[in-house]
C-alpha cells in the first residue's frame, strides 16, 4: 500500500469525498483507481482559525503501486511501512508454576492477554471486584460516602483508568509497535475503531468498562484465569527469589514469575515490599487541584464559532512559576466530571472522568505543581506520606466531602458558599471550604500564578466563578520499584510493571509496559 501524509481536509465539507479527490490528485490517478483506503492518523489543525482543517494520514491500495511511487516527488508519499507487532518466545527455561499477575489494570490486563495468547495460562490476582460489581460499589460510594477499601475508584478490575476519561494518548515512542497492539486488542474487544488513528484517542469510562469485560473473557478463553477479592498480603522469598505469595493473609500460591502491576495507589503493598527489602526509590510527582469551566467556553476558545461542529475541545498548558516550580494541566476531561477517587479511610483524593460522548456541560482538568524528594524526603515511601498528609487535610476540610471553592476566593484566601454561573459537575458529595489550608504555600502560589497566566492562553480561564476542587494527589506513583535490563526487580522472578511501579503514566503506556514485561518472561521461559 501507499502512505500519504499531511492531507488537509475542510472540516465543513464531506470528508470521504474530499479525501478520495485529494488522494487521486496527489497520486495522479482516477478516484476509481483507489481500491482501498485506511485512515492511519487524523487530527485537527486550528492554528489559523477560523480556517480549521482535519489533517489525515492514509494508506491506499492502488494498481501499479511501484510506478506511482517512482514518479512521485512528494516526501509525504511513501510505501506503507510494516507496523505489525510481533511476540517471540525465545526462552528455554521451564516454568514449574503458571505466571502470576498481581493487578488487573491496563498493565496487568495487557500482560495477561499476551501471555494467554501465547500459551502461558496466567493467573490474575485482583484485590478488588470484577468490573460489574465494582461499578455498583463505586456508585453507592458516590451516593452515600461508604468506602470499600479494596474495591473503589482506584482498586478493582480495570484499574483506576476505568473511572477516568479513558484517554489513550501517550508520549511514549512506539518503536516496537506495542501501542498499536494495545489499541488493536481494545478494538477487538469493543472499542471504537477510530482509536487506531485519532490524534487524541479516548473511549470514555462507559465504553472502557465493556472493553475490560471482553478482554477478561478473551483471556479466560485463551487459558488465563482471574481471581477477585484476592489481595496479595505477603511475598514468600527464598535466596532473593520469589517462591510464592500469600492471599488475604491466608492462602499460599506458589510461583516462578510474578508481574507486579499493582497501580499507583497500592500503598499497603509498597509497605510490604519495603519490609521485604525490594529496592525502591522515591520519585517526583505532582499535586494540585481540579478546575471546572463551561465546555462551551473551552470550545469557542479553541475552535471559534465552529466548535459545535467539531469534537469536544481540550487543552494542554504549562507554566514555570517564579518559585521555580513547573505547573501543568493534567488529565483534561472535556465534558466530564470531577470524581471522589478516595481509597483510604479518612483521606480524600479526586480525579477527572468522562463518558465517550463527553456530554456534561463542564470541562475539567487537573492543574498540578511538581514536587520531589527534596520537598518530602529521600526514603522510598516519603512521597506516600506526603500524599496522605494532603489527603487527610482534604478529608477533614470537607468532612469527607470534596472541598470546592470559587477561583476568586481561592486566590484571595476567602470562603464563599455561593454558586455563580458555573454549576459544579461532580461524582460524589461536595462542600465549600478554604482549599488553601490543604497545601504548602509554594504549591498555592504556583497554582495561582499559573491559572492567571493560562488566562492569556484561554480567555476566561481565570474567571472568578471557575470552580476549584481538591485534592489531586494521585497523578503518578510516588515510588519507583527498581528493575534491571531484563525487567526484574532486586528480587528475582518479580517483574515490576506499569504506573504503580513507576514506569508508565496512563492507560496506554501502562498497557505497553504490560506487554514489555510479558516479552521479558518469554525471553527466559518457554511455554
Amino acid at each position: 500500500m501507499i502512505r500519504i501524509r499531511q492531507i488537509e481536509i475542510n472540516v465543513l465539507k464531506n470528508q470521504e469525498e474530499q479525501l478520495y479527490k485529494k488522494i487521486a490528485h496527489l497520486l495522479k490517478i482516477k478516484v476509481s483507481d483507489i481500491k482501498e483506503l485506511n485512515i492511519n492518523k487524523k487530527s485537527i489543525d486550528a492554528r489559523k482559525k477560523p480556517d480549521i482543517f482535519y489533517v489525515y494520514e492514509v494508506d491506499v491500495l492502488v494498481n501499479k503501486e511501484t510506478s506511482i511511487l517512482l514518479r512521485s516527488k512528494n516526501n509525504n508519499i511513501l510505501k506503507t511501512p510494516n507496523e505489525k507487532y510481533t511476540f517471540k518466545i525465545i526462552g528455554n527455561k521451564k516454568l514449574n508454576n503458571r505466571p502470576l499477575i498481581v493487578g488487573s489494570g491496563p498493565a496487568g490486563l495487557m500482560a495477561a492477554y499476551i501471555l494467554a495468547e501465547n500459551g502461558y495460562n496466567p493467573l490474575v490476582l485482583e484485590r478488588g471486584e470484577c468490573i460489574e460489581k465494582r461499578v455498583l460499589t463505586v456508585e453507592k460510594f458516590f451516593q452515600n460516602g461508604m468506602l470499600n477499601l479494596n474495591s473503589n475508584v482506584q482498586f478493582g478490575e480495570g484499574g483506576a483508568g476505568t473511572f477516568s476519561d479513558g484517554k489513550l494518548n501517550t508520549l511514549v515512542k512506539d518503536k516496537y509497535k506495542r501501542q498499536r497492539r494495545v489499541f488493536e486488542i481494545f478494538v477487538e474487544c469493543g472499542a471504537p475503531k477510530e482509536i487506531l488513528y485519532l490524534n487524541k484517542p479516548h473511549i470514555g469510562t462507559d465504553i472502557l468498562r465493556n472493553v475490560v469485560v471482553n478482554i477478561r473473557k478473551k483471556i479466560i478463553k485463551m487459558g488465563g484465569e482471574f481471581r477477585y477479592n484476592s489481595c496479595v498480603t505477603d511475598f514468600v522469598i527464598e535466596d532473593s527469589k520469589i517462591k510464592a505469595v500469600k492471599i488475604n493473609d491466608s492462602e499460599i500460591i506458589e510461583t516462578d514469575v510474578l508481574i507486579l502491576a499493582i497501580g499507583h495507589s497500592a500503598r499497603d503493598t509498597f509497605e510490604v515490599l519495603e519490609k521485604k527489602e525490594i529496592i525502591m526509590k522515591a520519585k517526583p510527582f505532582a499535586v494540585g487541584i481540579r478546575i471546572q469551566h463551561p465546555q462551551d467556553m473551552i470550545g469557542f476558545s479553541q475552535y471559534g464559532s465552529l466548535y459545535k461542529r467539531l469534537p469536544k475541545a481540550s487543552y494542554k498548558l504549562t507554566y514555570k512559576a517564579k518559585n521555580g516550580r513547573g505547573v501543568y494541566t493534567f488529565c483534561m476531561c472535556p465534558g466530564g466530571y470531577v470524581v471522589n477517587s478516595s481509597s483510604e479511610s479518612g483521606r480524600l483524593a479526586i480525579n477527572g472522568m468522562s463518558n465517550y460522548r463527553r456530554d456534561s456541560k463542564n470541562a475539567n482538568s487537573a492543574i498540578i505543581v511538581t514536587i520531589g524528594p527534596k520537598d518530602f524526603g529521600e526514603k522510598a515511601l516519603d512521597g506516600v506520606k506526603f500524599q496522605r498528609l494532603l489527603e487527610e487535610k482534604a478529608y477533614k476540610l470537607g468532612n469527607g466531602k470534596i472541598p470546592i471553592e470559587l477561583y476568586k476566593d481561592f486566590k484571595n484566601g476567602n470562603v464563599n458558599s455561593e454558586i455563580e454561573k458555573i454549576e459544579p459537575v461532580m461524582m460524589g458529595k461536595y462542600c465549600f471550604a478554604n482549599i488553601r489550608e490543604i497545601f504548602p504555600s509554594y504549591v498555592t502560589e504556583a497554582l495561582i500564578e499559573a491559572i492567571d497566566y493560562f488566562d492569556s492562553k484561554i480567555e476566561g480561564f481565570a474567571r472568578d466563578d471557575a470552580i476549584i476542587a481538591a485534592v489531586e494527589s494521585r497523578t503518578s506513583s510516588p515510588v519507583r520499584i527498581e528493575r534491571d535490563a531484563s525487567g526484574e526487580s532486586s528480587i528475582k522472578g518479580i517483574f515490576p510493571c506499569g504506573e504503580g511501579a513507576g514506569y508508565a503514566g496512563g492507560i496506554t503506556s501502562s498497557g505497553m509496559d504490560g506487554i514489555y514485561q510479558a516479552e521479558n518472561i518469554a525471553k527466559i521461559y518457554k511455554v
